[in-house]
């Protein structure tokens, strides 16, 4: 019996040991902090697997799952590679302590968020002692007070699972993707990292039925406001763009991958229902429109139905384009063209397509029947982090989509 605790305890330390080596990241699960506005930070979770000597870091928020491959050292530096936001994590690994920045490749010149992380830690907050007898449980109307005279409505739709709340807040330009979090003494802590931006949200419940807030990112801190109402919906996402007076058409022509032009005159288009889309490859919820649209085009195609995606990049460079929508395109096993429309901005987005009225977000998808006519337009995206109206989503898109295949 001692021979077999003495084998363990060598086991046991023989496998700490080789974590404690230099250029070594241990597996399993670690608990990184990103800098926000007002000296806060927004915690996350991750964890590190290694297959044949690589290892890969898997970003943790509620359901969604975000692999981030291709980790290496540099000399001393870790880098971990976020390819789908053109963005890096570099940092320098003390046994189980990392400390370093997220950094923005495509911001020219970026210092850097503050970014540390501590190996086995797996809780995102510190459980706290008494909390809160109230629950997020449910829909809510939310408001974000720095929106001056902005009267859009958003919903907040939570659940609490063994003391753990995860759940969304949905705008008409799309969701906060996968929040998750716990109780604290008087309110909830919510944070989000899927590689773009740190998201941590500090709420305080007054009642039973209401909370107040913060919002805290890279960019700045908005203060927010939310009440109970289990009949919570969004604006009416057909209602907010459309095709300006006198047009029912689109007359793009734009570059493709290879620098082929291409529009709806196209043949392939010809008598076709066509769904375009307006997105961004740094866009999360295009991703996640994306991650719907690629696989229901491979099912559907066949029933005379096209999809065209019009991207806008963060810079107006052929060849930077080129390469951020060709990695988009092998992501996600994308079937149909993607179109470069310039660099991201309403007024490049009314340059590539002028008839188009009201835009606001990326993404925004255009239904077209078989006569090449815009019969509809829809604003923004809500994936699956928002449950139920995802699920009405994707109801609706098939209802709208059969409808004008049968005319």
């Amino acid at each position: 019996m001692i021979k077999y605790q003495l084998l363990f305890l060598l086991l046991l330390l023989a496998g700490f040991s080789s974590c404690q080596k230099k250029n070594e990241l241990c597996e399993g699960i670690w608990r990184g902090e990103l800098a926000v506005s007002g000296d806060r930070k927004a915690p996350f979770l991750f964890d590190v697997k290694k297959e044949a000597g690589l290892a890969t870091v898997t970003l943790i928020n509620g359901e969604e799952r975000v692999k981030l491959p291709g980790v290496t050292f540099h000399g001393d530096t870790l880098v971990i590679p976020i390819v789908a936001y053109d963005a890096v994590i570099k940092g320098f690994v003390n046994n189980t302590r990392i400390d370093g920045n997220f950094i923005r490749n495509y911001i020219d010149g970026d210092s850097g968020v503050p970014f540390t992380a501590v190996y086995g830690v797996a809780e995102r907050f510190k459980a706290v002692a008494k909390p809160t007898p109230h629950r997020i449980d449910g829909k809510w109307d939310v408001l974000f007070l720095s929106e001056k005279g902005d009267t859009t409505r958003n919903v907040g739709i939570f659940k609490t699972d063994r003391k753990v709340v995860t759940g969304s807040i949905l705008t008409n330009s799309g969701d906060l993707r996968f929040l998750e979090g716990s109780y604290t003494d008087d309110g909830v802590q919510l944070s989000a990292f899927g590689g773009l931006s740190p998201y941590f949200i500090d709420l305080t419940f007054t009642d039973d039925i209401r909370f107040e807030g913060n919002f805290y990112t890279t960019r700045g801190t908005t203060q927010l406001v939310g009440t109970k109402n289990d009949g919570a919906v969004l604006a009416d996402a057909y209602s907010l763009a459309g095709l300006k007076p006198g047009y029912e058409t689109l007359s793009f022509s734009l570059p493709d991958l290879e620098g082929n032009k291409g529009s709806l005159r196209d043949e392939r288009y010809r008598g076709k229902v066509v769904i375009v889309s307006i997105l961004g490859s740094w866009c999360p919820n295009c991703l996640d429109e994306m991650a719907f649209l690629a696989p229901w085009y491979e099912a559907n195609k066949s029933r005379g139905v096209e999809v065209i995606g019009i991207a806008f990049e963060r810079k107006n460079d052929e060849a930077y384009a080129k390469r951020a929508i060709s990695q988009l395109k092998e992501r996600y096993n994308t079937g149909y063209p993607i179109l470069f429309g310039g660099a991201v901005g309403k007024e490049n987005v009314a340059g590539a397509l002028p008839e188009l009225e009201n835009f606001s977000s990326y993404p925004t998808t255009i239904f077209i029947d078989k006569e090449g006519k815009v019969r509809k337009v829809h604003t923004g995206f809500n994936g699956p982090a928002t449950g139920l109206f995802y699920e009405e989503f994707i109801e609706e898109f098939n209802d709208l989509v059969n409808s004008l295949l049968a005319e």
